[in-house]
């Protein structure tokens, strides 16, 4: 029997058990068919056009036209009941607006929160329902969609659901709950219509991004294109797990890696539990996404500190005026920059006095692209041919620092820092070098002593250097002052370190993806991070 097509969910697994209606467009005759167990539609079919009618309980029927038998079977997806979402552009300036896009197969109450030091309710939304049944139910794009987006809010409906962007800069939340007890919730990163503050803090959009693996595809799992056939089990069928060697041998060239559509949901930024910001952060990716990054919103608001929340679009496309702030702050794991982000900092703090805190590990070492049509595009993978963490040249003769040195050139020269694969996946208190260094004013630390013992961290427990870290390296500027250094196995802590590119300028970067995790926990983190935002602030 021919293979006619395949059948798989949003994460390309296989679907068994679908009935199939195939009516040909060409004679009129039906043939059923049922998808196996590897989710495939066996049978003998004429070529030609069909009306394919799918339907599986537990997943939304649809119909797709399309053609069948004279070339590669078709990948039919179908999306799972349940509740899902996201923003419609996932940023805005304040007075802007987007479109909420909800997956759901049963009415729903939309409400809108900000997240700061404490979550605030700003409005009620809508609870949403239709007169068609179930019409909220969303469809998935046939084949890889990953590079194209889920275009959800496009098929039936002539006026997409927008709400205005509140006037207040911060993180935003959309909760959907529903009366039979789910609830899901997504992230709004609304910018200010203008510059209300004189500090500038930068989502770390573009790693949501890389991360997101709904569709089957992310920079970390199928990263060059979708396997020929859905997915029964993962760890069976997947390279990712049966061919690992040191950065794998199954990793393809660079220039093979489509584009990452922002246009599809992020599972990964939902919100467990309801949490407040002094709670851990939960989840396996939740640490170094959003829900990790309002750790440090919260703390600023704490601390007295006004802020101004920008996506790193905004940085890209010019919205963040660098020029109207003191200070820039980047947490957490802000991975994947594009060039222009990057001399724009760079052009800032070198050039005109700007003043950078980096409180994030593993940040800028990975050149990407975005384009108008809302995608991303990594020019290097997380096993891309010489590595994530340092590796050679083709002929084996030239040493890398990052995925960025080798496309650009090695983010050192700005943090003073680079990741390395010392130290990774563990977590540790930091060891003070210097005491006498202003940044460490007020907090009666001595020479050898430790701090950042505790975090909100629950991926990696155990010290505020950790996760992923940096450390100095050739490339870092020659003025590159080491304060304090974490104590992670095999000399893999973090360091801290500062340098002043020209007077007025200056740069203070921690090193670690848990750093912003300890600022509710420690109060040498806290401390430390009060310090030098109040001296860059009154430069």
């Amino acid at each position: 029997m021919k293979i006619q097509a395949y059948v798989s969910d949003d994460m390309f697994l296989a679907i068994p058990n679908v009935d199939g209606e195939f009516e040909s467009l060409d004679t009129g005759e039906v043939t059923l068919l049922q998808s196996s167990p590897r989710g495939i539609f066996y049978g003998e079919l004429a070529p030609g056009n069909y009306r394919v009618t799918l339907a599986r309980e537990g997943y939304g029927a649809k119909t797709v036209v399309c053609e069948l038998g004279t070339s590669e079977p078709v990948q039919f997806r179908l999306l799972a009941d349940g509740l899902i979402g996201y923003m419609w552009p996932k940023w805005a300036r304040a007075g802007e607006k987007s479109e909420y896009r909800v997956h759901a197969v049963e009415q729903y109450q939309l409400t809108l929160w900000r997240y700061g030091l404490k979550k605030e309710f700003v409005q009620m939304i809508a609870w949403v329902d239709e007169h068609g049944p179930q019409a909220n139910r969303q469809l998935l794009p046939e084949g890889d969609f990953t590079p194209t987006g889920v275009k959800w809010n496009m098929d039936g409906y002539p006026a997409p659901p927008e709400i205005v962007a509140p006037e207040r800069s911060g993180l935003y939340y959309l909760w959907a709950r529903t009366p039979s007890g789910r609830a899901f919730s997504f992230p709004w990163v609304v910018a200010p219509a203008k510059p209300t503050a004189k500090i500038a803090v930068l989502a770390s959009t573009n790693t949501w991004n890389a991360y997101n693996n709904f569709g089957g595809r992310s920079n970390y799992i199928n990263a060059d294109k979708l396997p020929p056939v859905p997915v029964v089990h993962a760890r069976q069928d997947l390279d990712r797990y049966q061919r690992p060697t040191a950065f794998g041998v199954w990793r393809p060239k660079d220039e093979k890696y489509p584009p990452l559509s922002f246009d599809r949901p992020e599972p990964h930024n939902h919100l467990f539990d309801d949490p407040q910001v002094t709670d851990p952060v939960q989840g396996r990716v939740q640490c170094g996404q959003a829900p990790g990054e309002w750790r440090l919103y919260g703390w600023l608001e704490r601390e007295g500190f006004e802020y101004d929340l920008y996506a790193e679009a905004q940085l890209h496309d010019g919205t963040l005026d660098l020029d109207q702030y003191k200070v820039l702050i980047l947490a957490v794991h802000p991975e994947y920059w594009t060039r222009e982000m990057y001399f724009a900092v760079k052009n800032w703090v070198f050039e005109r006095g700007g003043r950078l805190m980096y409180l994030g590990g593993n940040g800028l070492n990975c050149e990407v692209t975005l384009s108008p049509d809302g995608t991303m595009r990594c020019l290097t993978h997380l096993n891309s041919v010489h590595g994530e963490l340092g590796g050679f040249n083709e002929d084996g003769t030239v040493e890398y620092e990052s995925r960025m040195h080798r496309t650009l050139e090695s983010e050192a020269n700005l943090l003073g820092v680079v990741c390395t694969i010392s130290g990774i996946m563990t977590s540790a208190p930091y060891k003070v070098i210097d005491p006498d260094h202003w940044s460490l004013a007020g907090t009666g630390l001595k020479a050898g002593e430790v701090f950042g013992e505790k975090t909100l961290h629950e991926r990696v427990p155990g010290g505020a250097s950790g996760h992923e870290t940096d450390k100095r390296s050739a490339s870092s500027p020659a003025n590159t002052h080491l304060i304090a250094k974490g104590t992670n196995p095999e000399d893999g802590g973090a360091e801290i370190v500062y340098h002043e590119p020209r007077p007025g300028s200056g740069v203070f970067s921690v090193g670690s993806i848990t750093w912003v995790s300890a600022l509710f926990t420690d109060e040498h983190v806290s401390r430390i991070t009060h310090n030098v935002l109040t001296r860059f602030l009154n430069a």
